[in-house]
This record gives C-alpha cells, sequence and structure tokens, in this order.
C-alpha cells in the first residue's frame, strides 16, 4: 500500500515494537499500540507528548480472545503484528510456546479480514523460521546463503516432543505461526496483503520502558553481561544480526512500498558478529569497561551467508555497524545504571 493513516501495532511496548512506532509516528502517521500492560502503554505515550494526539494504546490481554481483538483493529487500515511470545523457561513447549504463537497471528488476520477496511498487515517473525540448524557447509565446498524462499525444516511434532529443549521449540514457533499466516491469506482471500519479515539477532538501544539494565530484553542482556565482565564470553548460534532500528525502519517501508506486499524478506546487516568482537568494541570505547573485560578472538562461522541485500534494496535500508550499535546500546544501559 502507498499510503496509510492509522496503524495498529501489537507488541507496541517491547523493544522491536516501540522502535515501529517511533518510525511510524516520525512519517506522521496515528498508531494503536496494542499492550498487555496499561502501565507501559501510557509510560510510552507520557515519554512521547508532542505526539499524544497520534498514539493511543489498547490492552490485549490475550490474543485468543476475539472479542479484544475486534477491538484493537476497528477502524485501522494497517497493522504490524510484532508480539509473539517468547521464553526459554517453559514447562510444555506446545502450550506455552507453539500454540500461542499461531493462536496469536490466526487471531490478528481474522480480525483483520473482518474489517475489509485493512489493506496490509507485516507480520515480524524470525531467522527461526528459516534456519536449518543442521545445514552444514556442503560435502564439496560449496558456500551457501540463506534466502526468503528457505524454510527451517522442524516438524511440528519435533517441537512439541517433550525431549525438546525451548531454544529449539522457539524455532518451530516461529515457523509454524509464520505459515499459519501465509496459509490464512491463501485459503481466505481477505482485502489485505501480507509481508513477513525474518531478522536474525536484534541489538540495540532501546526505546520502551526500560528503567534498569536488568529489565534488557533477551538480545540486549546478552550484549550487557559482555560490557560488565561476564566471564567466560557466550558463544553466538549464528553469526547474524540487524540493528533494531533499521528493523523498525524495515517494517514501516514494508508496510508503505507497493510492491512489498506478498514478499518475505530477510533483514540483515552484512557484517557478521560475535561476542568476543562485541567486547573488543566495549574496550575500545569505555574506559569504565577495562579492568573487567576480556575481548576474546572468537572464530565466526563462515561456511555459509545470509541474503540481507535483496531487503536492503526493496526496503531502502542502509545497515548500521555492529561497532554502533554496541556503543549506542552499552552507553545508554550504563546510564541506566548510573540513575539506580
Amino acid at each position: 500500500m502507498s499510503s496509510a493513516e492509522y496503524v495498529l501495532v501489537t507488541g507496541a511496548t517491547g523493544f522491536i515494537g516501540a522502535h515501529v512506532v517511533d518510525v511510524l509516528l516520525s512519517r506522521g502517521l496515528r498508531i494503536r499500540g496494542a499492550t498487555r500492560s496499561p502501565a507501559k502503554g501510557k509510560a510510552m505515550r507520557d515519554a512521547r507528548p508532542q505526539h499524544a494526539d497520534r498514539l493511543d494504546f489498547v490492552q490485549i490481554a490475550d490474543f485468543s480472545e476475539p472479542s479484544s481483538l475486534t477491538e484493537a483493529v476497528k477502524g485501522v487500515d494497517a497493522i504490524i503484528h510484532v508480539a509473539s511470545p517468547f521464553t526459554y523457561d517453559t514447562k510444555d513447549n506446545e502450550k506455552e510456546l507453539i500454540i500461542p504463537a499461531i493462536n496469536g497471528v490466526k487471531g490478528i488476520l481474522a480480525a483483520a479480514a473482518a474489517t475489509k477496511t485493512v489493506k496490509r498487515v507485516v507480520v515480524t517473525s524470525s531467522f527461526a523460521s528459516v534456519l536449518d540448524a543442521d545445514r552444514k557447509e556442503r560435502a564439496n565446498g560449496v558456500y551457501f546463503t540463506y534466502t526468503g524462499a528457505d524454510w527451517n525444516p522442524l516438524t511440528y511434532e519435533e517441537s512439541v516432543a517433550p525431549t525438546t529443549s525451548a531454544v529449539i521449540a522457539y524455532r518451530g514457533s516461529k515457523k509454524f505461526a509464520e505459515k499459519a499466516a501465509w496459509d490464512f491469506v491463501a485459503e481466505n482471500k481477505p482485502a489485505f496483503d501480507l509481508v513477513t519479515l525474518c531478522p536474525p539477532m536484534t541489538f540495540g538501544p532501546v526505546a520502551h520502558p526500560v528503567a534498569t539494565p536488568a529489565e534488557l530484553n533477551e538480545s540486549n542482556a546478552m550484549l550487557w553481561k559482555v560490557a560488565t565482565g561476564e566471564k567466560p564470553l557466550p558463544v553466538a548460534r549464528v553469526p547474524f544480526w540487524i540493528d533494531v532500528r533499521d528493523l523498525a525502519q524495515a517494517h514501516v517501508e514494508a508496510l508503505l512500498r507497493p510492491e512489498a506486499g506478498g514478499k518475505r524478506y530477510i533483514p540483515a546487516s552484512p557484517e557478521r558478529f560475535s561476542y568476543g568482537r562485541a567486547a573488543q568494541i566495549v574496550v575500545d570505547h569505555f574506559a569504565w569497561s577495562r579492568e573487567s573485560v576480556v575481548p576474546e578472538d572468537q572464530p565466526v562461522d563462515e561456511s555459509h551467508g545470509v541474503d540481507g541485500a535483496t531487503a536492503a534494496k526493496a526496503l531502502g535500508l542502509d545497515y548500521k555497524t555492529f561497532e554502533q550499535t554496541v556503543v549506542d546500546l552499552v552507553g545508554q544501559a550504563k546510564k541506566m545504571e548510573e540513575k539506580k
């Protein structure tokens, strides 16, 4: 779609969602943020007094509850669905991760279809829905690159098995939720079209209500642990990443560019990362870290790549450097800590 006036953003008070809200506001759009926490919605609105007339919030405690979704989508002409369950502390992978993710996307799409006014939905998926964890460098040494055509081969049965780790089950939840979105559009042929984004690890400064480093989201918390000298350094599961500000721009461009409809993108920096590289950046930029942080020369997996160039070209992205991302997040977190 080439224009939108009133956009619903789910997960609006979270790490990614808050940045999406800010980019939309910078484009002059009206935003309805969906959140589980009215207090966080109020905090975000209070922090943006200049946009108070274009930013409101609605509570959605349960995405499987149709009545709250019907109210949330009323009057909007586009949706960015960021909200999704994320936890590695599970007792029942299917009940706590996979079913909520599937039901969440199906519920929001069904509500959108019922309005007849929504023209595009952008869904935040994940590189987890693309990744084949067992795919190694081919025997003949041919380098491969993940693209938007690739899908995680994990089966539903494997995802929900009691012996499956929450990390693997989370990958399944992202795959099956995204599949459910594409299936919904194919089967119901709603008035809107769909775009999905499959970003890898996402880092960067926060724009949502966070008072201390202890409240940082999972990915940023890892960088803060590096910056505060935790040993041993963590090892990245994959070397691919994106700055949250670039990802927020990708969401908004995916919403507004007509030609993006029906596409699946992997927004990802061409630069690889490691936590050893993050430690070196911290030491280079923050004198207070040098007594506790010891950089390590961690090997980076070079056996395969990811196609972030297609998203960059289609959505007009200019990816930030890992150095800028780390410096901006760590500097912000340090200021939070000093205010405690």
